[in-house]
């Protein structure tokens, strides 16, 4: 396996050199320099948005952008006042305790960027936060349905976002690690760990690939997890991404690290195993037998996604001696008419069925659901008696599509239906002998992924006895007393229930 060499980065993506596309036209101008007027002026033309004021005789003046500032709060706090003051009076009002003075001209030129206004009197430069832009409120999450549980979900807004965990987790040990990413956008990242609980080890290695990042810009926390993969061609996600506070509460309880991005409604946790993706919240809200039962469902609907459609096209060209007389006469029947050989026959369905979950998820709900359950028995139906496929194949391939919906993971069920593309492949040219292939590769090659140099299938592989309580099943509270292993956490203890 080729794994990425991370190495550190002299600086953050945040203090980059100002280029053209940074607004500054200027080459020999520092950033590093003290705030300067007219260098800001400069960087600042040509945007409407950008409004410039000026009061006491045109000795103070007032830089914001109007597209990101409250403006109640600038009038009343800032402007109002201001207006009102003689020239002698502004250095004692500038005192407040809320107005910054600004040291370089990045720094001043990033606070109007955050949505602060920039006050600038006798040669210095100040500013006063004022950000107010639309933002979406926090709702219920249309990606992750939880049944028993919280249903409030991430937002665009980071500092949203870290509210929501911040309310569920009251401790002075939850820290927040402020980097950046973009050198054009410079993306506000907060990196999220309990001190005490995590692995600084880790923490370390997450923040050194966050900062390593040289890209223009990063739009979502999944494109970052991308860029940051040890296994960047992998079909499977190796950091849990997901819109629940109540998960990431959870992931940072058991040692884990969270990582927030602005204007992106999802956060990854990491590190993390296979076994996760086949985990739901409503597992820990219900009693422990139903949510190992549901569990157990969720690994049985891979192997029905995976197999289903590849064992009817192994058996039906290769080994129909294996099928009773009776299955085998219904099975000859029903493909009597059919002019494709299975294999065809198979991928045809797979990839309607495809299309159809496609397009349900594109268009608006309502026609969605429509397109998904009317097109599906419509086609469904047509393909059969038009002798172009089988109904048992129609059976098997709507088996493996139901199967597929029912792991919590969007992303996860993304890559399981790839596999199960390939494996329809191999069993049409090898058989059961190209399922097994199949499924070697699959196992070979999520045994040798890691998400933050940790095995992929811990606990199974390497083999913990220990968590094995919370994998396949969910055991009662008074079982599970430790953390993951995973997590390499010192400190292992977390339930001190007596049994």
């Amino acid at each position: 396996m080729n794994e990425k060499k991370w190495q550190t980065k002299n600086k953050l993506a945040s203090t980059v050199e100002p280029t053209e596309a940074d607004g500054n036209n200027s080459n020999s101008t520092s950033e590093n320099e003290k705030p300067s007027l007219e260098v800001v002026l400069d960087q600042f033309k040509d945007c409407e948005d950008f409004i410039e004021k000026k009061y006491c005789d045109d000795k103070v003046e007032v830089l914001y952008l109007s597209s990101i500032v409250d403006g109640t709060k600038l009038e009343k706090d800032i402007l109002d006042p201001i207006s009102l003051l003689q020239k002698e009076a502004v250095s004692a009002w500038l005192k407040k305790k809320d107005i910054s003075e600004a040291s370089t001209i990045k720094e001043i030129k990033d606070e109007i960027l955050n949505g602060s206004a920039a006050i600038f009197f006798e040669g210095k430069a100040y500013f006063y936060k004022v950000f107010g832009a639309e933002q979406r409120g926090v709702e219920k999450s249309d990606t992750e349905t939880v049944i028993v549980g919280a249903h409030d979900a991430f937002v665009e807004d980071i500092n949203t976002n870290l509210s929501l965990i911040r309310r569920r987790v009251k401790s002075s040990n939850l820290k927040v690690i402020k980097l950046r990413v973009g050198e054009i956008t410079k993306t506000t990242v907060y990196l999220l760990y309990i001190d005490g609980i995590a692995n600084m080890e880790m923490v370390e290695e997450m923040k050194k690939r966050i900062v390593a990042v040289e890209i223009d810009s990063v739009f979502d926390t999944n494109m970052l997890s991308q860029i940051i993969d040890e296994t960047p061609d992998t079909l499977f996600p190796q950091y849990y991404n997901t819109e629940l506070p109540d998960v990431i509460r959870s992931k940072l309880v058991a040692g884990k690290m969270a990582v927030l991005l602005d204007g992106s409604p999802v956060v990854i946790s990491a590190p993390t195993s296979f076994f996760e993706f086949i985990q739901s919240p409503d597992d820990y809200n219900q009693r422990w037998w139903i949510g190992s039962s549901m569990r157990l469902l969720r690994a049985i609907a891979i192997l029905i996604t995976v197999l289903f459609t590849a064992v009817y096209v192994a058996v039906i060209t290769f080994h129909y001696e294996v099928l009773p007389e009776d299955l085998l006469m219904t099975l000859a029947e029903s493909r009597a008419r059919v002019p494709f050989p299975p294999l065809i026959e198979a991928l045809l369905m797979e990839v309607t069925i495809e299309l159809l979950r496609e397009a349900g998820a594109r268009l608006p709900t309502k026609v969605g659901q429509t397109i998904g359950i009317v097109g599906g028995i419509v086609i469904g139906t047509a393909a059969v008696e038009a002798g172009f496929t089988s109904n048992v194949l129609i059976i098997a391939v709507a088996s493996s599509a139901i199967a597929s919906f029912v792991l919590p993971s969007y992303n996860m069920s993304n890559a399981i239906r790839i596999v199960r593309f390939v494996i329809i492949i191999l069993a049409g040219f090898l058989g059961v002998f190209g399922i097994v292939l199949g499924l070697a590769w699959f196992i070979i090659h999520v045994t040798c992924l890691t998400s933050l140099k940790t095995p992929y299938l811990i606990p199974v592989s390497p083999f913990y006895l220990r968590d094995w309580k919370d994998i396949f099943i969910r055991a009662p509270y008074r079982l599970l007393k430790d953390r993951p292993v995973h997590t390499k956490t010192k400190n292992v203890v977390h339930n001190k229930m007596k049994q």
